[in-house]
């Protein structure tokens, strides 16, 4: 089972690391426009690449479902907006932070 888990809070554009009940880490977030939102539910990480060119920034972790993820920018002023397309965009250090910390496995709750 993974040490950690992590909830995004679309209302508020954060980022939550949790360890059991507890949050240990929290991070602005970029989130999709309403043209193309993130998508809601239960996702889990499939997988982990660094450094995957274009507009990923340092890091991808791919969710369960196909073509979302969470991932870095080359755009830091897009953080704390609705601005992608559904994914959900972090300050490159923060993903790469985040990166060392969960694993493939990990849970993702995406909620309103």
């Amino acid at each position: 089972m993974a040490k950690y888990r992590i909830i995004v809070d679309l209302s508020d554009r954060k980022l939550y690391l949790l360890e059991g009940d507890r949050v240990e880490r929290q991070y602005p977030v970029g989130i999709g426009r309403t043209a193309t939102e993130t998508p809601q539910g239960e996702f889990t990480i499939v997988n982990k690449q660094e450094n995957p060119g274009g507009p990923f920034g340092a890091f991808w972790m791919g969710l369960s479902k196909p073509h979302y993820g969470i991932h870095g920018t080359n755009d830091p002023s897009s953080i704390g907006k609705e601005v992608s397309h559904g994914c959900i965009r972090m300050h490159n250090g923060d993903v790469l932070e985040l990166s060392k910390l969960v694993s493939v496995g990990t849970a993702v709750t995406i909620r309103p």
